[in-house]
C-alpha cells in the first residue's frame, strides 16, 4: 500500500520527486539524554522501511537524473551530515547490510579528534559529577543536573544562550563550562580521516560541509567561499577522488545561507548542494538547493504517511 502511495506522488520520468533524507547521529543504543535520535536499532528498522518503499540511490545517480529527468519511481537519497564517528562505526555497518549507499558531508576542521562547540557544552554537562553546576561567573546562572531531565534541560538553556555568540567567543563560553564543570571531555566523538577514506571506499559519497560548520550568512563572502573550497580540497587530499556535493550547515535558506552562497558553491566547484528546507525535489530544480527531510515517527505507517505528505510539497523553499 505505501509502494502503491508513494509511486503515486512520485512516478518515474519528468513528473516524480525525490526524497532525500537527512540524519546526524546513530547512537549504539539509546542515548538517555537525547532518546529521539536514532539508536542502531532504530536506524536498522528505517532503513529497512526506506529500502522497502523506495529505490535509494547515490546521490550523483539522483542528480543526474534530476537533471535529465530520468528519475525512476520512488526515488530517494541517504544523507548525513557533520561527520561524526558513529556514522562509520554505527551508520555505515547496517547501510551495507541492507545494500544501499548514503552520502557523508563531513565538516573537516573537527576530524582527527575535533569537537563541535555543541557537544563539548552537552558532554561537559552529562559527564559533570555534581547535582549543581553553577556558571554565574560567566553570567549563565546555576544548573540543576539531579536527574536526565534536568540534565537535558540545562544543555537546552545553554544552547539558547551561547549558539548564537560569535563564534570565537562561543567555543571560550563552552570551554570555559567545561572548565567549570571539571570533567575530561571525549576526543573521538568524529570521525577520523581513516574512517572517511574507508567509507569512501565502501561505496559511499563523501560530501563537504565547510571546515568548522559556521553559519554562512554571518560571514564576509570571502571567508564562507574559504570554508567551502577548503573542505573539499581537504576531503579530495583524504580520499584522493573528486568531491562534488556540498551541504550547508544548518542549511535553512534566507537564514542560515542566501543565493550568494548557493553562487559561490557552483563557483567552487561543486555539481550540487543540499539544504534543510522540507519538501522533494522535482527535475528542473534548482540543484544548489536541493530540499531534504527525515520523520522522526516510530511507527511505521507514520513514518510512510510523513513521507508522502513531504513528497506532496513542492521544492519552494529559495534563499
Amino acid at each position: 500500500m505505501m509502494r502503491w502511495l508513494l509511486g503515486r506522488l512520485a512516478p518515474a520520468g519528468k513528473h516524480t520527486r525525490l526524497t532525500v533524507l537527512i540524519f546526524h547521529r546513530v547512537h549504539a543504543t539509546v542515548d538517555p539524554i537525547f532518546p529521539r535520535e536514532p539508536d542502531a536499532h532504530f536506524f536498522d528498522q528505517q532503513i529497512s522501511w526506506i529500502k522497502r518503499w523506495f529505490q535509494v540511490l547515490p546521490l550523483a545517480e539522483a542528480v543526474e537524473g534530476l537533471r535529465a529527468g530520468t528519475l525512476p519511481a520512488r526515488p530517494a537519497v541517504i544523507t548525513f551530515d557533520d561527520g561524526y564517528a558513529d556514522n562509520h562505526d554505527v551508520a555505515l555497518p547496517i547501510l551495507q547490510a541492507h545494500g544501499v549507499s548514503a552520502s557523508f558531508f563531513i565538516a573537516t576542521g573537527f576530524l582527527d579528534g575535533g569537537r563541535m562547540w555543541n557537544d563539548t557544552l552537552i558532554e561537559a554537562l552529562r559527564r559533570c559529577p555534581a547535582p549543581q553546576l553553577d556558571l554565574n561567573v560567566l553570567d549563565l546562572g546555576t544548573h540543576t543536573l539531579g536527574d536526565v531531565a534536568q540534565r537535558r534541560a540545562a544543555i537546552d538553556t545553554l544552547i539558547t544562550q551561547v549558539k548564537h555568540l560569535e563564534p570565537a567567543l562561543r567555543q571560550q563560553q563552552v570551554d570555559a563550562i567545561a572548565a567549570q564543570a571539571g570533567v575530561s571531555l571525549p576526543d573521538n566523538l568524529m570521525l577520523t580521516s581513516m574512517q572517511v577514506r574507508e567509507m569512501a571506499r565502501a561505496g559511499m559519497t563523501i560530501g563537504a560541509h565547510t571546515l568548522h560548520h559556521p553559519i554562512l550568512a554571518r560571514l564576509p563572502d570571502d571567508e564562507a567561499y574559504t570554508e567551502m573550497l577548503e573542505s573539499k580540497r581537504h576531503l579530495e587530499q583524504i580520499i584522493d577522488a573528486p568531491v562534488r556535493f556540498f551541504a550547508y550547515p544548518n542549511g535553512k535558506p534566507g537564514q542560515d545561507y542566501n543565493a550568494t552562497h548557493a553562487k559561490l558553491a557552483r563557483e567552487a566547484g561543486f555539481s550540487a548542494a543540499l539544504s534543510t528546507a522540507w519538501g522533494a525535489a522535482a527535475p528542473g530544480c534548482d540543484l544548489y538547493q536541493i530540499p531534504r527531510f527525515t520523520p522522526w515517527d516510530r511507527r511505521a505507517w507514520r513514518y510512510g504517511l510523513r513521507l508522502a505528505d513531504n513528497l506532496r510539497q513542492a521544492d519552494y523553499a529559495r534563499a
